[in-house]
Order: structure tokens, then sequence, then C-alpha cells
């Protein structure tokens, strides 16, 4: 079975990786691994940003909102947080490019928080529940 994972743009193919690794060259996987290592730090800091259950929370109520945007208030209300913990968090979520302060005490989610929370939270998602029905056949 030849997988490949394919990023589509308005319909157009943006780009196509195949996903094992006998379907590279050797020169291929070793530029692309070369690429990952110098990602690293930043690839890690969006896992580190969306492997804590506040912060994915927080990503999700601001996705469910038309407009993308929350108020401070709103997180502590709706999430039953404390104000130190949206603190930490939305500091942490701002730094890392997710959330725009947009007002005081307003949060608006940037265009890369969405793209990125839909791609690390949703799409990989469904990728793991792929890879584990394939682990069962």
């Amino acid at each position: 079975m030849k997988l490949k994972l394919q990023l589509v743009q308005d319909g157009e193919i943006i780009f196509e990786i195949p996903l094992s690794p006998t379907d590279w060259s050797k020169k291929q996987l070793e530029n692309e691994f070369d690429a990952l290592e110098e990602k690293f730090h930043r690839i890690s800091k969006i896992f580190d940003v969306l492997s804590n259950e506040t912060r994915l929370r927080m990503m999700r109520r601001l996705m469910e909102q038309k407009d993308r945007t929350m108020s401070f208030a709103d997180f502590m209300r709706d999430l039953d947080l404390n104000p130190k913990i949206v603190w930490e968090n939305s500091r942490k979520l701002s730094d890392e490019g997710f959330l725009t302060k947009t007002g005081r005490g307003k949060y608006s989610c940037s265009e890369f928080g969405e793209t990125a929370f839909m791609t690390m939270s949703l799409a990989l998602r469904h990728l793991m529940e792929f890879l584990e029905k394939m682990e069962n056949f």
C-alpha cells in the first residue's frame, strides 16, 4: 500500500509526501531529516503549546467563536479557570503566535493559530486513528 500525505489548497496539491521510507531516495530522506532537525525547535514549541489541556481547551473555545475572539473574563467563566491560569496560558499561546491581543483583556486567534490548531489537533487525530487501524491489521 503506497500511502501519501497531501496538502491541498483550492483544489491544487501544494505538496505531497510519501509515508513509507521505501518511496524516498536516500538523498531525499537525508534532506528531509536535515530539514526536520533545523526546524525541530519550532516544531517542538508548537507541540508543547498544544500538549497542554488548558491551552487546548482555550484554543477550542476560540475556534468555536464566530469572530475567533474571547476576553480574559470569558476564558475564566467558560472554562472555570482562575486568572493566573488564564494569564499563563494565554501568554504562552501569544508567545508562540497562536493568539493576538486585540485590546484590553481581549484575545483573537491568529491565522497561524487557526491553521496550526486545526492541523495539530484535528488532522493529527485522524492520522493517529488511521495508524491505529493499520496496526490492527
